[in-house]
Order: C-alpha cells, then sequence, then structure tokens
C-alpha cells in the first residue's frame, strides 16, 4: 500500500528513525523534529549512554528495513555474562544452548546515527534541535523550540508519532486528550556511566565476547564492549541509603567503596573518580500508559509508550518491534489511522507490560541471583530440558533474547516452566539427582507445544 499523508514524528532515536523508513518506504512524506543537535556531527551526552543489546526481536525488525549488513559492522557478539566475584575471579554463564544463541553489544551513537543517515536516505527530513515543548491534538499542531536560541515554532501534521522517549510531550498530550492514564514507577535506584580505556597497543583489557557483571546483592557494576577496545562501564546502586549514591559524597568515597566493592575492576576504571562526578546520575523507571492512541491523530510507541528498565536488553529490541507491528497494521488496515492505531496498541499493550515485569525481574537475577548455586542448577536442568522437549521448553531467557515468541507468551510459559525447575530441583543439588521421569511427565502436563511465531 503506499501512502498519500504527511506523518510527523517526534523523536529521532533509534525508535523514530527505524519507524520513519519504514513509513518512507510505503510512499508517506515523513518528518522528524529532534530536540537534540545532530549526534552524528556533535556525538552523545556523556554519561547516559548505556550500550545496546541487540538480539533476536531488533535483528528481525533491521532485517525487514534491509539495514543488518551495514549494522552487523557495529556489532560485537557476547556469549554470556562473566560473573566477577569479591575474589576477583572469573565465570562465564553462556546465555544460550546453542552456539548461535548471542546477544550483540552496539554503540548507542553508532547505531543511532547509521539509522538516521538511512533514513534520510529513504527520503525522511530530520530537523534538529527541536524540541516539542507543546502538542494540540484537537488543532493538529506542535510548538516546537529551538533551545539553543529560545525561538518558537508552530508547526501543523496530519498524522502524528511520538517516539520521544520516556519524558514524552506527545504522551502527555494524548492523556490530556483523553483522560487516560500515564505512571512512573520509580526503580529507586540510579546508574552512573563509567569507562573502561583500551589497552595502550587498542587492544581489550577483559574478554571482549562477554557482558561482564559484578553482582553485589543490592547493586552491581557492569560493562560491555565496544568496538574501539574500550569498555562501556554502568554502575547501579540504590539512590538512598547505607550503600548508595547519596553516601558517595567525596572521591574518598567513592574510592573505598570501589575498592571494597569492585577491586578488579579498580585499575580498569578510566579516571573514576572524576568521571564518577562529572557524569550524571541517571534515573530507572517503567512508563506505563493508557491509551497509547487518540483517534487517528496521534500515537506513541518505543519508550513514549512503554519505557523499562534496562536489565533485560529489551527496550530497543522491544522499540523495534513496535515498528514492525505498525508497519503490519499499515498494511492489513490501509490508510484508515484510527483503526492502525487502535489494532496497534491492542497488539503491543500486553506484551509491553510482560517484557516490563520481565525486565524489572531481572534485576535481581543480574545483581544477585546469579551467584546462587540453586539458580546455576536451575538453569543447567532448563538447558536440559529444552534438549529433551525443544517444542515444549525453552529457558524465559532464551524466549525473551533468541526467539520472537510474544512476550506475554514467553512471560506466560516462562512462570510454568519456573514452577517445574522448583519442583524438580527442590530436593537436588546436582543434575543428576533431578527425577526426568517426573520431568517428562511436568512437562508433557503443563507446557503445550508452542504455535507459530517462535522464530
Amino acid at each position: 500500500m503506499s501512502g498519500g499523508a504527511s506523518i510527523t514524528l517526534v523523536g529521532a532515536g533509534p525508535v523514530g528513525s527505524l519507524m520513519s523508513i519504514f513509513l518512507a518506504r510505503r510512499g508517506y512524506s515523513v518528518t522528524i523534529y529532534e530536540r537534540r543537535p545532530d549526534p552524528r556531527v556533535h556525538g552523545i551526552s556523556a554519561g547516559r549512554s548505556i550500550n545496546l543489546a541487540l538480539a533476536n526481536r531488533g535483528i528481525d525488525a533491521l532485517e525487514k528495513a534491509g539495514l543488518m549488513a551495514e549494522v552487523e559492522k557495529l556489532l560485537i557478539p557476547m556469549r554470556g555474562r562473566m560473573i566477577h566475584d569479591g575474589m576477583g575471579d572469573t565465570q562465564l554463564q553462556p546465555y544460550g544452548n546453542k552456539p548461535h544463541e548471542v546477544i550483540w553489544s552496539a554503540s548507542r551513537g553508532a547505531l543511532n546515527g547509521l539509522l538516521m543517515t538511512a533514513a534520510e536516505r529513504a527520503g525522511v527530513t530530520i530537523r534538529f534541535d527541536r524540541r516539542c515543548d507543546r502538542v494540540d491534538l484537537a488543532a493538529r499542531r506542535l510548538t516546537l523550540i529551538d533551545d539553543a536560541t529560545g525561538t518558537a515554532l508552530e508547526k501543523p501534521f496530519e498524522v502524528l508519532i511520538g517516539a520521544d522517549g520516556s519524558g514524552s510531550a506527545v504522551r502527555a498530550a494524548i492523556a490530556r486528550a483523553t483522560g487516560g492514564m500515564v505512571s512512573e514507577d520509580r526503580l529507586g535506584h540510579g546508574y552512573k556511566e563509567l569507562t573502561i580505556a583500551p589497552g595502550a597497543d587498542g587492544s581489550f583489557r577483559m574478554e571482549p565476547n562477554a557482558l561482564h557483571i559484578w553482582p553485589r546483592g543490592g547493586f552491581m557494576l557492569i560493562a560491555l564492549p565496544n568496538l574501539d577496545g574500550s569498555f562501556t562501564a554502568t554502575l547501579f546502586l540504590p539512590n538512598e541509603g547505607g550503600v548508595s549514591f547519596a553516601a558517595l559524597k567525596e572521591p574518598a568515597d567513592v574510592e573505598a567503596f570501589f575498592a571494597r566493592s569492585f577491586a578488579d575492576a579498580v585499575p580498569l576504571i578510566d579516571d573514576l573518580t572524576g568521571s564518577f562526578f562529572a557524569n550524571p546520575t541517571g534515573a530507572l523507571a517503567t512508563i506505563r500508559c493508557l491509551p497509547w492512541r487518540d483517534a487517528g491523530r496521534a500515537l506513541v510507541m518505543g519508550d513514549a509508550a512503554h519505557a523499562i528498565v534496562p536489565f533485560h536488553g529489551q527496550g530497543m529490541n522491544a522499540g523495534f518491534e513496535d515498528c514492525v507491528a505498525l508497519d503490519g497494521r499499515i498494511e492489513a488496515v490501509g490508510g484508515d489511522w484510527a483503526a492502525v492505531f487502535t489494532a496497534f496498541e491492542t497488539a503491543r499493550k500486553e506484551n509491553a507490560e510482560a517484557i516490563a515485569d520481565m525486565a524489572l525481574e531481572n534485576y535481581v537475577e543480574m545483581r544477585d541471583s546469579v551467584r546462587d548455586p540453586g539458580f546455576v542448577l536451575r538453569r543447567a536442568l532448563a538447558w536440559k530440558l529444552e534438549e529433551q522437549y525443544p517444542d515444549r521448553f525453552i529457558p524465559r531467557y532464551s524466549m525473551v533474547m533468541f526467539h520472537r515468541l510474544p512476550y506475554a507468551e514467553a512471560y506466560r510459559r516462562g512462570r510454568i516452566q519456573a514452577d517445574i525447575l522448583k519442583e524438580l530441583t527442590r530436593e537436588a543439588t546436582a543434575i543428576d539427582q533431578v527425577d526426568f521421569a517426573r520431568a517428562a511427565r511436568l512437562v508433557e502436563e503443563r507446557l503445550p507445544e508452542r504455535g507459530d511465531g517462535h522464530g
């Protein structure tokens, strides 16, 4: 189907840029307004560039957009979590049970720049330094502010799509117009970005094909590899309390905390105290809203509709899956935007809720459970059951990261599987103590075979 309408997008981040490509390919005239200056020229703000983890759902969207061959050049495979214990020893916990089950580290800036360039190549117009200050849905007008000059601009729109992140102005306008609901559930933990520089010869100073985690119960440090040999490290810590960002007031506090908690990382981190105090402390929250649309005038997607905490590596992947879903609804419904937006929200809302909940649960797993022998045993048993019953049992992490089963279905099946694993390991401390005859009965009784879409 070819478009005739003019479509306005707010936000040229990865999701907005990718969605614009799908729309331009359908013949729509697309303009994006982006509050930041062009990151391909000016770079991205220091301290807020948590590396992106690309997995199957995002790869599927990029392949459908014809961009995966270009994106591959930006990626580093991560085979698993490299766990750093308190003694400085490490252990690799593979993500999956098969060689191809890896996730990919990508620089946010590099990937976003590639998508912007691809959008412009497809005919999309991107206007930078245009912050969306207000949306008048009834009049179909945007008020845009150039923060560098303070200039206000009024722009009309026919169809508006908000991909403007967790602080979405488009979402706020939809809530005002519809009397809708917006909730922001702050985690109570924040994050601080640090850098592990490459070696003098440009080499990696840790294993490059892993996501490194220093799990410490109520907090953790992680590090993801970059193509230049560096790692982007991120400290996740409570905002308040005895062990918290609030407690780290002076350089000596930071040095003592890192020496106590992450001793093996201290020699690797570039300018620890300088970057700690120079870089901002980011907030972590889950955004839920309803509705996602106002008739056929406006829609939100990606973080603007369902921002999640970053602990499952699915924020971008879920947003890219939104792009495929919205493009599919346009294909199925045509130019009836009210019907398109309604069908999109119906298809995606339950899945967005599911991945939000799973991301919160994965924080506990990453900072604490990975150290637990019971967790390690249940994971090994899950892989064994996957080998024996591949059409019924797939570990929840694998369903989310390496398959395209809807998030809600992965969540439901994951709960059933977790109960099965707990029952089978209640009196077992090793895999050879598991009753596999009972396992067969439980799997066949409780887990139906998967339908289509497991990818």
